[in-house]
């Protein structure tokens, strides 16, 4: 009987840093094999021979899946010197552990938005109101901006969506960017208010303290 080639077997482990970041950075799979290795090798050495030989790939393949990572500034490679003095190729994938904390504290902040809301309505979200406070978010809004206008509009005494957005949209229409200057806004535009009542209350009291017998018009 002749004899089979034996090949060396590796193991992977698969953190839930990869798991975030293959849907975060739609990653393919070479990608995600390539990062997968990154994380589990233990030299920051740029070796790609030893690269392919674990993931089973030719060299031209994880080069192009090693690339891009590099443009989805999820790895780094840099040249340093080694302990004799020459230089080497090292690889990082410290960016990848940012962008997957980034991520995760988004999904923390949607979360906590979402239990605000609920707590603010004294009720449980529908499908529908979820969905408009995502459309929110994914067209730039910050959540200050969404918890402000949810606020003004309880302050109202209207707690419809629609009102909401409307509030929402009239802020940005007028180019605030945050709750700051929203709030400088609003002060101003109550102080008006509460001066131009106060001119209409005066100008009824003239009239109601005016001597109508002894006007020397008459």
């Amino acid at each position: 009987m002749g004899k089979g080639v034996i090949k060396k077997a590796y193991k992977f482990v698969v953190t839930d840093v990869l798991l975030r970041l293959v849907k975060a950075k739609d990653l393919s799979l070479n990608e995600f094999l390539v990062l997968m290795y990154l994380d589990n090798n233990y030299s920051d050495n740029f070796e790609i021979e030893l690269m392919s030989k674990a993931l089973n790939m030719d060299n031209e393949k994880c080069l192009e899946a090693f690339n891009s990572l590099l443009m989805k500034g999820l790895v780094t490679l840099d040249s340093k010197k080694d302990e004799n003095d020459k230089y080497k190729e090292v690889v990082s994938i410290d960016n990848a552990y940012k962008v997957a904390d980034m991520e995760e504290n988004e999904e923390l902040g949607e979360e906590e938005i979402f239990k605000r809301f609920e707590e603010e309505l004294g009720r449980t979200l529908s499908q529908t109101e979820l969905a408009l406070i995502n459309g929110w978010l994914l067209s730039g809004t910050k959540e200050e901006m969404i918890i402000g206008a949810l606020k003004e509009a309880i302050f109202n005494g209207v707690t419809s969506f629609r009102y909401i957005d409307k509030i929402i949209y009239e802020w940005e229409k007028k180019g605030f960017t945050s709750m700051e200057e929203v709030d400088d806004y609003l002060k101003n535009r109550r102080k008006e208010r509460v001066k131009g009542n106060k001119e209409i209350i005066k100008r009824e009291q003239e009239v109601l303290d005016y001597d109508w017998l002894n006007d020397d018009d008459k």
